[in-house]
């Protein structure tokens, strides 16, 4: 993919399509919502916080755009019966799905090993790895009946090239990808479901303050500089460039940005 080739159509348009976002409230989560629900998407709204869910709501509705569904749930409390109840509902009300985008995460404590605290990376591996597992497996039946589905994971570069002191987080964001190349192998040769895995690199976002509080912020890129990107991987890509580990601020840059999960 050229950095240089149009990412979305003029003709681009998310209309009938439903999509599933995590932490929808969040830095990432948020403006991604707002744009595919003004693409014409039903966006289903996931968050923990039920008064951040409601307030994107009102934003969406009041914009003219389709209503949302909102979905408040506690990853570090879900379990398998929660997410089965999640595919019931969504094949109950709107009877499909075309896209799941992860955004939420749970950051943790940072510092070297023996600081960690075993309970906290329990956490972070239910939050961070297994509910996005289990949310995707749930809702696969509705994915596979979709003429063009597509999940993306959003990773991070600790996660890619782990360092000290990045905990649990940074192997959870490991595990992430992973499972992103697993899924991607798997649907390798079926035709209507794509995989991705996308990199945001440094952002103004709370997860980045919270890891880098001394950084000056206002030199970052916003979040909402990505959504074009993940527009793309929701509803633009070619089943031929699925698989792809998409490095957003080489494509910030006008550089190569997307190489092959399977590579």
């Amino acid at each position: 993919m050229s950095p240089s080739s149009p990412l979305l159509p003029p003709s681009f348009s998310l209309r009938d399509r439903v999509v599933f976002i995590t932490g929808a409230t969040g830095g990432i989560g948020e403006p991604l919502a707002k744009a595919a629900a003004a693409a014409g998407a039903t966006v289903v709204l996931h968050a923990r916080v039920v008064r951040k869910l409601e307030a994107l709501y009102d934003a969406i509705v009041e914009a003219g755009h389709p209503e949302p569904i909102i979905l408040p749930l506690d990853l570090a409390k879900a379990g398998a019966d929660d997410f089965a109840n999640v595919a019931n509902a969504l094949e109950g009300q709107l009877k499909r799905l075309d896209a799941i985008v992860h955004t939420a995460a749970q950051l943790g404590a940072l510092g070297p090993l023996e600081h960690q605290s075993f309970d906290s990376w329990v956490s972070l591996l239910h939050v961070n790895v297994a509910a996005p597992m289990g949310l995707t497996r749930a809702l696969m039946p509705l994915l596979k009946r979709a003429p063009d589905a597509s999940v993306v994971f959003t990773l991070d570069n600790r996660g890619i090239e782990p360092r000290a002191y990045w905990g649990g987080y940074g192997v959870t964001k490991a595990a992430v990808a992973a499972m992103a190349r697993e899924l991607a192998d798997e649907w390798e040769n079926r035709e209507t479901l794509r995989a991705n895995a996308l990199v945001p690199g440094p952002i103004r976002s709370p997860l980045r303050g919270q890891t880098h509080p001394a950084e000056n912020r206002a030199a970052l890129p916003a979040p909402e500089a990505l959504v074009p990107l993940y527009l793309y991987l929701i509803g633009a890509q070619p089943k031929a460039d699925s698989g792809a580990l998409v490095d957003a601020q080489a494509w910030l840059k006008g550089e190569s940005w997307a190489s092959s999960l399977l590579a």
